[in-house]
């Protein structure tokens, strides 16, 4: 079985989570980040509480925070039933369980619920999709991307992707993308031909200390020349 997601479904990450698949240092956490799509992740919201300086842009920050928490109620049940199906491609060493990665997300997604109102007031949640995000040039200093490019391979183009990323670079120095599979654990078909593409970009495929997806322990850092 493969997953057949019809659309990009709400599915929050932790600050801990961040930090691992993004090789984020504590000096990393004071700089301007960007998150690209971060949904409704809890990353924002822990990072600023702790002094950092966070914007998160994604389009589904048009909705109030009611209708997100009912998308994350209409969704839930099915990535859930659908990770239990796949359990064979990703590694349980750290979370355990199927219920148990339910409760983390839960837990960084109702932190998220808690904080979007007074978060959107304070412009930290930016209604914006790649690849046109509107921001100055050099705004940030790193940009990330969680969970969507190369993640959703079969659904963006190779043009999509590298406009994306040259869009992260436009509006900040660096640019840190993970992971770097499709949905069902395989290296995205575009990453050969996007290395290629930014290859003055100094681009670094590093290893971190994290792996959920089977194989999926690697970020592709680009930085603008």
């Amino acid at each position: 079985m493969v997953f057949k997601y019809k659309e990009v479904v709400p599915w929050g990450r932790n600050l801990d989570e961040y930090r691992r698949m993004f090789d984020l240092s504590d000096q990393d956490l004071k700089l301007r980040i960007l998150g690209c799509g971060d949904g409704p992740a809890s990353f924002n919201s822990e990072c600023n509480s702790s002094g950092g300086s966070v914007i998160s842009a994604d389009p589904i920050y048009g909705l109030s925070r009611e209708e997100i928490n009912n998308r994350i109620d209409d969704t839930y049940e099915e990535v859930i039933s659908q990770t239990r199906d796949n359990q064979d491609k990703f590694v349980w060493d750290t979370i355990g369980t199927v219920d148990k990665l339910g409760q983390i997300r839960m837990e960084a997604m109702q932190r998220f619920l808690e904080d979007f109102d007074q978060g959107k007031t304070c412009g930290r949640y930016i209604e914006a999709s790649l690849p046109d995000l509107p921001f100055s040039n050099n705004q940030f200093d790193i940009s990330l991307s969680s969970h969507f490019l190369f993640l959703y391979t079969d659904n963006l183009d190779l043009n999509f992707h590298i406009s994306a990323i040259s869009e992260m670079l436009r509006v900040s120095s660096e640019a840190r993308i993970f992971p770097l599979l499709d949905f069902n654990a395989n290296t995205s078909h575009h990453l050969r031909a996007i290395l290629s593409h930014f290859e003055d970009h100094d681009p670094e495929l590093r290893k971190v200390n994290y792996e959920f997806q089977k194989g999926g322990n690697k970020v592709l850092i680009l930085k603008r020349p």
